[in-house]
């Protein structure tokens, strides 16, 4: 089974949950910008979230299937349609051999995922599948390419209630290796700065704008390079924030004044150019146990589906459909 690539936007690669135990090494993570994107995909279709999936930036494109295939779409939603009818986000779908759906942009957020029944099959490397443009391993998606799927179930015609976390808003973080290098007064202007996510952003980080001084340290063109993970929240020589994301550098010197916690990397990625953002510092004790709740609710997304209620005029496949599951009597 597989989708034929017959245009695709400059930043589509594919994506897992990346690689891991590398960092001595000088390799970062790498994997998907927004993790939670492939448990819900996974959830939708019944199937393991470690699955790679499309990572789709800012734009789709168009897709062919060559064969009979179960799909699903999450992430930051986008324009998308199935043979020009016009399809839900979050949800998933049956194609027939010659079918074509088109993802189109991003009506919220950045990166959209385009997910396959059983998963997109390529080579592993170093236990995963995922594309680390930095590292040059693996490489964008081109017209022409094929996504090919491993072995699925039928999932098509569920949908998912996705957590909106593509417009900004409060992010959680804790005091990095680095933090009390920054003064109290500095510290504090910037859990009281609102910032605005800049122009400059890929998959190593995303720049933050705002009013005012910068945020720097005393001394700071002195600080060793040290161990670096996604989230952390790097000043540069100007004193600009900028939150480092799953293709950053493994070890850097300039100062962190904190680190956003896992559970609330989805929507820093997911945060569009222009919209604003702040801080709020909690304790250690309080991270982990946002986390575990994190973690319980990816663990309980697949009993969050539910039948994605269509208009039968608008579904040209609706034979592949299975609307009756049993009969009663009338006379019972």
């Amino acid at each position: 089974m597989s989708l034929s690539v017959l245009r695709i936007g400059p930043a589509c690669t594919i994506q897992d949950q990346g690689r891991h135990g590398y960092l001595d090494q000088g390799l970062s993570r790498s994997g998907a910008a927004d993790l939670l994107a492939l448990h819900e995909g996974a959830a939708l279709l019944r199937q393991s979230p470690k699955l790679a999936a499309l990572e789709m930036a800012g734009m789709g494109g168009e897709f062919e299937a060559t064969h009979p295939i179960q799909i699903a779409l999450t992430g930051a939603p986008m324009q998308a349609s199935i043979d020009g009818a016009a399809i839900s986000w979050n949800a998933t779908y049956h194609l027939e051999t010659g079918q074509r759906v088109i993802v189109g942009a991003a009506t919220r957020g950045t990166y959209g995922y385009l997910h396959l029944g059983g998963g997109i099959e390529v080579q592993e490397f170093l236990g995963s599948r995922s594309t680390h443009l930095t590292a040059k391993i693996g490489r964008a998606l081109q017209a022409g390419d094929s996504l090919s799927a491993g072995a699925a179930s039928q999932q098509a015609g569920q949908k998912l209630r996705a957590e909106d976390r593509f417009s900004g808003g409060s992010l959680r973080v804790v005091a990095s290796f680095q933090t009390e290098l920054f003064d109290r007064q500095t510290l504090d202007r910037f859990l009281r700065t609102t910032f605005t996510r800049g122009p400059r952003a890929n998959r190593m980080g995303m720049q933050l704008e705002s009013d005012g001084e910068g945020f720097a340290v005393k001394g700071q063109l002195n600080i060793l390079s040290e161990v670096i993970t996604p989230g952390d929240i790097q000043m540069t020589g100007t004193g600009n924030p900028f939150i480092l994301l799953p293709e950053c550098q493994t070890t850097g010197g300039y100062p962190r004044i904190a680190t956003v916690l896992p559970c609330d990397l989805p929507r820093a990625a997911q945060t569009p150019a222009g919209v604003q953002l702040q801080f709020r510092l909690v304790e250690m004790d309080e991270a982990i146990s946002l986390q575990a709740a994190f973690q319980k609710e990816l663990a309980n997304l697949p009993s969050k589906v539910e039948p994605l209620i269509r208009d039968p005029h608008d579904i040209a496949d609706l034979l592949s459909y299975q609307l009756v599951s049993g009969m009663i009597s009338a006379t019972d």
